[in-house]
C-alpha cells in the first residue's frame, strides 16, 4: 500500500470477534499527527463501489503521494472496520476504537478527515438533495460538487481546508458547517474523532443526498467518476501537505 510508510494493524474487538484497522504512519512520529480515514466495509447485500471502495481507493493513491513526498510532520492514513450497519454510530466501529487510542495514548490530533464516498457525481439540474429544504437556496441543485462538512465550532478548519482543496483543483469545493442533529452531519467515522474531543471534517459527496444506488446493489463501479474521484484526491493531498506542515 505504502512502501515507505510504515504499517501497523490495529485490533477491533466485536461481538468476541476480531477485525482490522490498517494504518499507515508517514513523516515524523512526534507531534500533532494528520488523519485521514476511510471505512472499507460496505453494506450487506452491495459491491459497494462509492459506499466505501471510492474513499479506500482515495486512502490507496494518498499512500502512493505520501511515499513519493513525505510529509513534514506525521500523517496517518488509516482504513478503519466496521462503519456500516450494525456496528454504526456503537463502541464497535473501528474508528471509535481508533479514536479513543489515541486519547488514552495522549496523542495529539491536528484534524482528522473522513473520506465518506467521493465518487459520485452528477451535471444533471436537480440531481442535489439537501436534508432541509432551506439548504436548496443556499447550495447547488446539481450533484458536481466534492463537500467538506464540519460542525459550527469547525469553521475555521472547514474554512482553511475548502481553501486548500479549491486552490488544487478545478472542481467545485463546498462546504458547511452544521449542528450534528442535521441528518448526515456525523454519519461517518468523522464524528467518532469529534466524540473524542478531536478536530475533524468529512469529505463526502454527500451520499444518499445524490447517489440514488446507495445501500442498494447498484453500487457498482461503473457508476462511478474516476477523473473527478482523482480531482478529490489531489485536493485532499493538497490539504494533508499543508494541515501537516510544522508550524
Amino acid at each position: 500500500m505504502a512502501p515507505n510508510g510504515r504499517i501497523e494493524i490495529q485490533t477491533v474487538a466485536s461481538g468476541g470477534r476480531a477485525y482490522k484497522n490498517v494504518i499507515v504512519h508517514f513523516g515524523p512520529s512526534a507531534g500533532e499527527v494528520v488523519v485521514v480515514g476511510a471505512h472499507y466495509d460496505s453494506h450487506a447485500g452491495t459491491p459497494g463501489a462509492d459506499d466505501n471502495a471510492s474513499g479506500v481507493a482515495g486512502l490507496i493513491e494518498l499512500a502512493g503521494l505520501l511515499s513519493r513526498y513525505a510529509p513534514s510532520g506525521p500523517v496517518d492514513l488509516v482504513a478503519y472496520a466496521l462503519e456500516e450497519p450494525p456496528h454504526f454510530q456503537s463502541d464497535s466501529m473501528g474508528s471509535v476504537q481508533h479514536a479513543r487510542s489515541l486519547r488514552k495514548a495522549g496523542r495529539a490530533v491536528r484534524l482528522m478527515l473522513a473520506l465518506e464516498m467521493i465518487g459520485f457525481f452528477s451535471d444533471e439540474a436537480g440531481s442535489q438533495r439537501y436534508p432541509h429544504p432551506w439548504l436548496a437556496w443556499l447550495y447547488p441543485d446539481r450533484g458536481n460538487f466534492i463537500a467538506v462538512v464540519g460542525r459550527p465550532n469547525d469553521l475555521l478548519a472547514t474554512r482553511r481546508v475548502k481553501g486548500l482543496m479549491a486552490g488544487a483543483t478545478d472542481l467545485s469545493v463546498q462546504s458547511i458547517n452544521a449542528p450534528r442533529s442535521l441528518a448526515g452531519v456525523d454519519w461517518s467515522d468523522h464524528g467518532s474523532f469529534w466524540d473524542e474531543g478531536y478536530n475533524a471534517l468529512m469529505i463526502t459527496d454527500t451520499a444518499f443526498l445524490r447517489n440514488r444506488n446507495y445501500h442498494f446493489a447498484s453500487d457498482t463501479f461503473d457508476r462511478l467518476y474516476y477523473l473527478r474521484m482523482a480531482e478529490v484526491v489531489r485536493a485532499v493531498y493538497a490539504v494533508v501537505q499543508g494541515v501537516s506542515r510544522r508550524q
